[in-house]
């Protein structure tokens, strides 16, 4: 009975602690400076520094204070984020978002890298087992050939360099 308690007792206090972590990021989510510093690193400043608009420190920046009331006035306008990176990808072209979008042919960029590893994981993979087979192949048939020649003379120059140095044959 004492361990239904103490299960129930950190289980509700489990629950506490997930309503409150719930609660605190809650609350920042609607603010409109959080929002606006979102926003600002999926924007890219368009001055050709290769900043993102919220962290664009390029002194004398012609865009960056253009841009960012821009932003500001969007969020004030009560625009969506959808909306405002929309806004920004029309009037600026598809470069100024920071992330390809996750539709179309941009897809591609999400999709690639992963791609190309998997198939250098592949490729890497299936040339490390040639060479293993390749060399085992090429050992026991090294193997096959001594076992083959009759020849008691070099049978016994073989054993006799087999011992002075210490090798099997192999590499």
């Amino acid at each position: 009975m004492k361990s239904f308690r103490s299960f129930t007792f950190w289980m509700r206090g489990a629950q506490a602690l997930a309503l409150a972590v719930a609660v605190c990021f809650s609350l920042g989510a609607s603010d409109a400076g959080s929002r606006f510093n979102d926003l600002g690193h999926r924007l890219m400043c368009t001055c050709g520094c290769a900043q993102l608009l919220g962290e664009c420190n390029h002194v004398g920046c012609p865009e960056s204070g253009r841009e960012r009331q821009e932003l500001k006035d969007a969020i004030a306008g009560g625009k969506s984020d959808k909306e405002i990176l929309a806004a920004f990808a029309t009037k600026y072209g598809a470069t100024v978002l920071a992330a390809p979008t996750t539709q179309g042919f941009d897809l591609v960029a999400w999709i690639a890298p992963f791609a190309v590893f998997g198939a250098a994981l592949l490729g890497t993979i299936l040339l490390v087992r040639r060479w293993a087979l390749s060399s085992a192949g090429k050992a026991q048939a090294a193997k096959d050939a001594e076992a083959a020649s009759d020849d008691p003379e070099t049978r016994t120059l073989r054993e006799k360099i087999r011992r002075e140095t210490g090798s099997d044959g192999g590499f």
